[in-house]
């Protein structure tokens, strides 16, 4: 009991005297700042770790974001043995060990763990080959953290093993909430001091913190401790003292990762959209982390010949000769042809049309019919007994040294590589040669091309995509047209909520559903439909990639965290869904789940030939019937008044757009079929159906009678209907 005694107070003073990063790491999701793209309420990490079902994970990012963090936050939601291993210090032995202890739990307890390997980029490759087969298996679940670009650093077999979440360098909000935590947090901050932070010294604090917690609490800690207080007790850390305790700010740039391409990368597309201020920035960014300038010259010489190519031929003599004087100069000198080079790219006229020469390898490798064309044959040896060569026309000895003759094979004739822009060098030949192979197409003789077919090799599909796919042949091809409408031009994030309402079919879900895996989707139904078919269809999916089911207004307020919004908002809705107030009531809930900048994609369909009129066009195409049925005349004229208030789109529209919503409307028309079967007729009429009520209010019983026995003898026949769908295509601006 005396070495419990002293080991609990041992971890207390170890706690009191840890560097004040540590002291305030968060213990929990509700105290994590930061990376709301991967565990905000809704989204799938965050579900994972709700559910204790976190499986691999590989957490990636710049220093300071929260990965370890993260991490020890999953071990106090899991009921797994969590472990914990660096791999700056730990290698195969310590592996193994923790191997049999995670084989002997499953054995004997049926425990599962979950190993936490920070650092992982430190292991060696073999080491990472002794983790593979147990992560196989099932022995352990592996939770990884890496500052390296995982597709670099770890093994491609690990990696796909993982599933990956990237976190980002924290705002500028987010550290000014770290800062303001720890200087009120009378436990492990600085609460119980009086410290006092100018608001420049704050900012300057963030801003050099450059996203990094760690940067900023650390600066933070070392302004405090050296610092005296004043006659009052008070500690006051003004700008001074804040530079002094983050004197600059590191520039983030691993040659071997995600800064070094990225950066070079950004580098390029500032000189291909001849920004000079842009390819300045990122120039210096890289020659300032010490980037070897070899590397950026032979990147510049094949932007070139890449983006510049014949618009300006000197492009490319000028950056060699750059090169070359660099190589003679060297630093510091050398930074002039460096950025004489830079600054020439990105002034110069663009044009990448020496992509014709990998358009022509596309061709060769694709295409099987590639024999020279006799003329065009080497006649030294064949010319005798084949005749090749014969009837090549020498271009010198005609007018411009050219003459229109065929140069492709046979089966090519009018294949088209090489498209001249019109800038600059080749913009002032472009005209002469376009005429040239006009003259050669119009002089040779064409012939038909045919082409091998292409067939996908890419991986089997996993479980999700072939539930959508089974989704996607379950309904027609007028529904999936449907589907294809609502949802074109829809720039989806992985990590996007959606709220999908007035469900009565799953297709209207399988798109954000392919599109927003660490994201979710919430079902939302405002409809009184017995709602088994939809969940019998949904149970078939993992529970863990299963969209929230919510069936009434209620619950979507109740079930759904207040924390929770969502950035879509999306369905198939009818005409009768938006009136009255049920909407009302439904679009009020709806917007206490959503924020500025959430997209709304609505498709409202609407009838405009009710049953009775439809059937008075389907007596009017029969030629054996002449005139109309007088009962469903005196129906039809008061359908189309029924029909024209249950569809108010506009008054729809403009009820959103008062509630915060910025909207535009487009529509179009469809003319479909319906086999008239007796279950149609019986959903017409069913009991508290909208038409039902209709002929209720308008007609006697006797006449509602009649209509049914005249539909009845019109049954298997195709009734003709027509629709229109209006697309509502719009952006929450509640704060604008």
């Amino acid at each position: 009991m005396t070495q419990d005694l002293f080991s609990y107070h041992g971890d207390q003073q170890l706690k009191r005297h840890a560097p004040l990063a540590d002291r305030m790491r968060p213990r929990s999701l509700d105290e994590f700042v930061g990376q709301s793209a991967i565990i905000a309420e809704g989204r799938l990490l965050r579900r994972a770790i709700s559910a204790d079902r976190v499986g691999n994970l590989l957490l990636h990012g710049p220093p300071g974001v929260g990965k370890t963090t993260l991490a020890r936050i999953i071990a106090t939601h899991t009921r797994a043995h969590f472990s914990s291993l660096n791999a700056v210090l730990a290698g195969v032995k310590e592996l193994r060990v923790e191997v049999e202890a995670a084989r002997s739990r499953l054995e004997r307890h049926a425990l599962r763990t979950i190993l936490f390997v920070d650092e992982v980029h430190r292991f060696n490759s073999s080491q990472q080959d002794a983790l593979l087969p147990w992560v196989e298996n099932g022995t352990l679940f592996l939770i990884g953290a890496t500052t390296e670009n995982p597709y670099f650093e770890v093994n491609k077999a690990l990696v796909s093993r993982f599933r990956l979440f990237r976190l980002q360098p924290l705002t500028s909000a987010d550290l000014n909430s770290l800062l303001t935590r720890a200087l009120s947090d009378c436990e492990r901050g600085y609460g119980e001091r009086r410290v006092e932070i100018s608001e420049i010294a704050a900012d300057h604090l963030v801003s050099v913190a450059n996203g990094d917690a760690r940067s900023l609490l650390n600066a933070l800690e070392l302004a405090v401790e050296s610092t005296m207080p004043d006659a009052q007790g008070v500690i006051h850390i003004n700008l001074a003292i804040a530079e002094e305790s983050i004197q600059e700010r590191a520039v983030l740039y691993d040659k071997q990762g995600d800064a070094h391409f990225d950066t070079i990368s950004a580098f390029i597309k500032s000189l291909r959209g001849s920004d000079a201020d842009a390819s300045m920035f990122w120039l210096a960014r890289m020659i300032e982390a010490g980037e070897n300038p070899r590397f950026i010259f032979r990147r510049m010489l094949i932007a070139a010949a890449e983006d510049i190519g014949l618009a300006d031929p000197q492009a490319i003599v000028v950056v060699q000769a750059c090169a070359a004087a660099f190589e003679r100069i060297g630093l510091p000198e050398g930074l002039y042809p460096l950025s004489q080079a830079a600054l020439y790219l990105a002034s110069a006229e663009k044009s990448n049309s020496l992509q014709a020469f990998f358009e022509a390898v596309r061709t060769v490798r694709e295409f099987d019919q590639q024999e020279v064309p006799n003329h065009l044959r080497d006649p030294h040896r064949d010319k005798e007994a084949f005749g090749d060569g014969l009837g090549y026309r020498y271009p010198h000895a005609f007018a411009e040294n050219w003459v229109s003759q065929q140069y492709l094979p046979d089966a090519l004739q009018g294949e088209v590589f090489w498209k001249p822009s019109r800038h600059g060098w080749e913009g002032k030949r472009r005209l002469k040669m376009l005429n040239r192979r006009a003259i050669q197409l119009a002089a040779a003789k064409e012939l038909s091309k045919a082409y091998p077919l292409v067939v996908s090799n890419g991986p089997e599909l996993p479980d999700i995509e072939r539930w959508i796919q089974r989704q996607l042949n379950q309904n027609n091809e007028r529904l999936d047209s449907l589907r294809k409408y609502l949802w074109s031009g829809v720039s989806w994030q992985r990590h996007d909520r959606v709220l999908i309402i007035g469900e009565q079919s799953l297709i209207w879900l399988l798109d954000p559903l392919r599109e927003v895996p660490e994201g979710g989707v919430t079902i939302l139904s405002n409809k009184s439909q017995n709602p088994k078919r939809l969940l019998a269809e949904l149970d078939l999916m993992d529970s863990l990639m299963r969209p929230r089911f919510v069936d009434d207004v209620s619950q979507l307020l109740q079930k759904i965290s207040k924390n929770q919004t969502f950035e879509w908002i999306g369905g198939r809705l009818f005409g009768d869904d938006i009136s009255g107030r049920n909407s009302r009531a439904l679009w009020a809930a709806i917007n206490q789940r959503t924020t500025d900048q959430t997209g709304l994609r609505l498709l409202i369909s609407c009838p405009m030939l009710g049953p009775a009129t439809a059937l008075i066009q389907l007596l009017d195409n029969q030629s054996n019937c002449k005139g109309k049925n007088p009962l469903l005349v005196k129906i039809s004229d008061k359908e189309k008044v029924w029909l024209a208030k249950h569809c108010k789109v506009k008054s729809f529209s403009d009820q959103l757009e008062k509630s915060g919503w910025k909207i535009t409307i487009d529509s179009y028309e469809e003319l479909i079929s319906l086999n008239l079967e007796k279950d149609l007729v019986d959903r017409w009429l069913t009991s508290n159906s909208l038409y039902r009520n209709f002929l209720e209010d308008q007609f006697s019983t006797n006449l509602l009678n009649q209509f049914v026995e005249i539909a009845g003898n019109f049954i298997g026949q195709s009734l003709p209907q027509k629709l229109i769908h209006y697309r509502l295509i719009g952006q929450r601006v509640i704060n604008s």
